[in-house]
């Protein structure tokens, strides 16, 4: 934390605003703004502008900027067998009975290589869904691959959510200036300057509508080959980032499945919260800007390295791999029957009653209530609802192993998901839930997704949304098992029937909760107390070969410790 701002936290994927720092108002804590101070002399300026936000609250608007903008409906490609890609894909599928197939990516940099791939093979057709699109280095490459689809003649379509944008994004808007780009902008912000204050000021004055955000990840070409799971666009979700990392998941996914996956996009695109860019911004304003796209991406095998230690993007990018792979077999696709589950876009009507539609938290947890053996779990997030934290019970009641990794206060990216998380350990662990955490420093970088040194730099944090059933069938996706993502996010996913992908999931899953890699926490009654109702925790890992046991949940600093612990104290649960 820099000493020129005020109560600020590093920007992460699940808060509203990115850096968000939480304010107490009206007895509300679950309204949140970030607070970019800036120099002292403006800080007493910024708290009055707060102050008067605040006031105003009572009196806040909720209506959409460019509701009323002519809009026009489009779907999916029709015909995705006349293209080379639909046309491997139908093929598969007919070979294999039907079914569709996948393969799962869970290293960052081969989840980058393949969306700029499938952008460069696509031939009539790109449909782009990410809650994140940054315009760091990756994000310019992919945005740069995109312009030169379109210069071929590809139809692209993307739509982004506008919570958690941050200064530099707005390059992706740039893109609508090109006759075959659209880009939607779900559910935005009225104010579309870069000032942090007044984003913040935004964001509470429509906290009703603004809290609602699209949480989805996915990625389509020629409604033959889909990229969906946890992964946003940005060099930290391509653990490229010294600074963050995040390990996650991609699950390439050809055949039927793609279409179905096309027609959550094409619901999506095609809602009364989807707005099209030009309504927020004049087209005039961004030709420039896709100027510099087009010499952008013709430099581009001029560029230097991307600043990612043991690692060249560039270059890697010239291999073809691994997309070049799954197209020849060399890399075996996995072809099993699998469900495509998604949250209408409009799910906190659905959620309400007031509306039909869908609701994918209950799939996953049908799904989980007729587990017989075991449930793995891998979540970021675990702040479980009050029927969630029944489910898990309910299993261990029952005798099913349960076994879950999330993120350790050490490694958390955002504190007020840790605090949230910290209430449920003691009643997981009396179950018998197997309860392991992530560590920010890893003793070895197998399943972890990242290389030896980008390990090094000690900020590993988990993203990947991951459920495991009887080793049976796979879930992957954009939900975390958090109280956002029930209620406020919509979200996507497939659940794969495949004991083959369950079982190399299951492998990466014992390699990241090896005592080298997480902390397992435990239950330790107190000295003396043998019978007391207050358990206290411990974490034990292994450091350097040997074996260490913590009394004290490992953090980074006191300062993080004690920010948590004030956390714990507030009833935040409903905004995590």
């Amino acid at each position: 934390m820099h000493d020129d701002r005020l109560l600020a936290v590093e920007p992460e994927e699940n808060s509203m605003i990115p850096g968000t720092i939480l304010l107490i108002v009206a007895g509300r804590p679950q309204y949140r703004a970030r607070v970019e101070a800036g120099p002292a002399g403006s800080r007493t300026v910024q708290r009055i502008g707060l102050a008067a936000a605040l006031l105003l609250l009572g009196a806040c608007s909720t209506l959409l900027p460019g509701a009323d903008y002519p809009r026009v409906e489009s779907v999916a490609l029709a015909r995705p067998e006349t293209t080379r890609l639909g046309a491997e894909a139908a093929a598969g599928s007919a070979e294999h009975e039907g079914r569709s197939g996948f393969h799962i990516l869970t290293a960052g940099v081969d989840g980058f290589l393949t969306r700029v791939q499938l952008i460069e093979a696509a031939e009539k057709s790109l449909d782009l869904q990410y809650f994140i699109f940054h315009g760091d280095e990756t994000g310019r490459l992919i945005t740069d691959a995109l312009v030169r689809a379109a210069d071929r003649g590809v139809r692209i379509r993307v739509l982004v959510d506008d919570g958690a944008t941050v200064a530099g994004d707005e390059q992706l808007l740039a893109l609508d200036a090109h006759p075959q780009i659209e880009i939607r902008v779900f559910n935005p912000f009225d104010y579309r300057g870069q000032n942090r204050l007044l984003r913040s000021l935004d964001f509470l004055l429509n906290i009703s509508r603004l809290d609602y955000r699209m949480h989805n990840k996915l990625l389509v070409a020629d409604n033959a080959v889909a990229l969906i799971g946890g992964r946003n666009i940005g060099n930290q979700y391509f653990q490229m980032d010294p600074e963050s990392q995040f390990a996650d998941d991609d699950v390439v996914s050809v055949g039927p499945v793609a279409a179905r996956l096309s027609a959550t996009f094409d619901a999506f695109w095609n809602s009364g919260l989807a707005i099209p860019a030009r309504a927020l911004a004049r087209p005039e304003s961004h030709r420039g800007e896709l100027s510099e796209h087009r010499s952008h991406g013709r430099r581009r095998a001029e560029m230097q390295p991307l600043a990612s230690p043991g690692v060249d993007y560039v270059a890697l990018l010239a291999t073809g791999e691994p997309l070049a792979g799954l197209r020849s077999g060399r890399l075996p696709l996995v072809w099993a029957p699998a469900e495509v589950i998604f949250d209408s876009p409009d799910k906190k009507h659905v959620g309400s009653g007031q509306r039909a539609g869908r609701l994918m938290e209950r799939s996953v947890a049908a799904t989980a209530s007729r587990v017989e053996r075991e449930l793995l779990m891998v979540t970021p997030y675990l702040i479980p609802a009050r029927d969630e934290l029944a489910l898990l019970l309910a299993l261990r009641a029952r005798g099913v192993t349960v076994r879950i990794l999330t993120n350790s206060l050490q490694g958390a990216p955002e504190a007020s998901a840790q605090s949230g998380y910290m209430h449920y350990r003691i009643p997981l662990l009396e179950a018998g839930v197997e309860l392991h955490e992530a560590r920010s420093l890893l003793g070895n970088v197998r399943g972890s997704g990242q290389t030896v040194r980008i390990s090094s730099f000690d900020h590993y944090a988990l993203h990947a949304k991951l459920f495991i059933f009887d080793r049976r069938q796979v879930f992957l996706g954009s939900m975390n098992f958090d109280e956002r993502s029930r209620h406020l996010n919509t979200e996507i996913g497939v659940i794969i029937d495949s004991p083959e992908l369950a079982e190399l999931t299951v492998r990466r899953f014992e390699a990241m909760v090896r005592p080298e890699n997480a902390y397992t926490v435990r239950l330790r009654p107190r000295d003396g107390e043998i019978n007391s109702r207050r358990p206290r925790l411990e974490w034990d890992t292994v450091e350097g070969g040997r074996a260490v046991v913590y009394d004290r949940e490992p953090a980074r600093s006191l300062k993080q410790r004690l920010e948590v612990g004030f956390l714990t104290l507030l009833p935040l649960e409903p905004e995590l």
